[in-house]
């Protein structure tokens, strides 16, 4: 065998144990887990129709479910390895990968304003401006606690003007029923619920619009890109559908949340459902925060948020979906 021969040999060799390497890693998924939130209308459309379990049952994985509460809980699941995806904020996805995570978002699930700042309906408070020593609610790590930083920066006002009380969303809302807190930053639906049970509006901003992502690690959108598409197209397939069936998709939510359809109408009204693939426009309205974020001392000393922003997305999936 001549040298050249022998190099071909030696390189179709190399080449053939990387492919099997690859087919066993994908072969080797026997369960793909994944969370599911209130906030993230299509994942409950997912879960309902079952579409992954459907998609993935002939090549042998299964699906398990997890619920997440916020932005901070769904990336702890992703972190530590409980789950391969996770619905957060495209703020709390930069926060995570410039302090050290291996996020990537490869969709984006809607757009939206991510908070307002409520009262209840009988507080003598009527500004921003009152809300200096007051006690505020919010969910440290999320989009709505991210809202009332630049609310409070907007007004002159500094994080240490006011008392920060930090309870996930759920309980924010119960803490302003009960009188332990004066506002809250909230997330929908119990925004929307707090609403419709009547309680006030103190301060909105609809300049304050952001992504909300479909997020994976590096590893696995590496080692399983095909797995990644097929959640991908889950998740537009389900987007797709709410847009064309709003009616269907507010009964079916309600159904899966147990909250009143008024609820989840006003939940719905506020998310657009219309730019799924990640870019610029989703990274840029993350650059008015990264200020805050280290003022706050969310980023950890001598990152380089820079380079988490710039490799934050990897779109390419998305692209392939949404165009197909």
């Amino acid at each position: 065998m001549t040298l050249k021969n022998r190099f071909i040999a030696r390189t179709a060799a190399a080449l053939a144990l990387t492919f099997a390497a690859f087919s066993s890693q994908a072969e080797a998924l026997s369960t793909l887990s994944l969370d599911y939130a209130y906030y993230a209308p299509e994942s409950l459309i997912v879960k309902k129709n079952h579409w992954l379990e459907d998609e993935l049952k002939a090549q042998g994985t299964s699906v398990r479910w997890v619920l997440s509460r916020g932005s901070n809980n769904s990336l702890e699941f992703l972190n530590s390895g409980s789950t391969q995806f996770a619905l957060t904020s495209s703020i709390s996805a930069f926060v995570s990968r410039t302090n050290g995570q291996p996020v990537k978002a490869v969709y984006s699930y809607l757009w939206y304003v991510p908070s307002l700042l409520l009262v209840q309906k009988d507080s003598p408070l009527k500004s921003i401006d009152e809300l200096k020593g007051k006690k505020i609610a919010a969910t440290k790590g999320t989009d709505p606690y991210f809202f009332l930083l630049r609310a409070l920066e907007a007004n002159h006002l500094k994080p240490a003007d006011v008392n920060i009380v930090h309870l996930q969303h759920p309980d924010g809302r119960t803490a302003l029923e009960q009188g332990r807190v004066d506002a809250w930053a909230g997330l929908d639906p119990h925004m929307a619920a707090g609403q419709l049970a009547g309680d006030k509006v103190l301060y909105s901003n609809d300049s304050f619009g952001v992504a909300a992502f479909l997020n994976t690690n590096e590893k696995f959108l590496t080692e399983h890109p095909e797995t990644v598409k097929q959640v991908i197209a889950a998740y537009d397939k389900a987007r797709r559908w709410i847009i064309a069936n709003p009616d269907a998709a507010v009964s079916l939510i309600a159904e899966e949340t147990k909250l009143p359809e008024p609820v989840i109408r006003l939940q719905l009204s506020r998310y657009d459902l219309t730019k799924p693939v990640p870019g610029d426009e989703h990274l840029n309205a993350i650059k008015p925060v990264i200020p805050l974020l280290q003022q706050d001392k969310i980023l950890r000393t001598g990152t380089d948020p820079q380079k988490a922003l710039n490799t934050l997305v990897d779109s390419a999936l998305a692209q392939q979906v949404v165009g197909e």
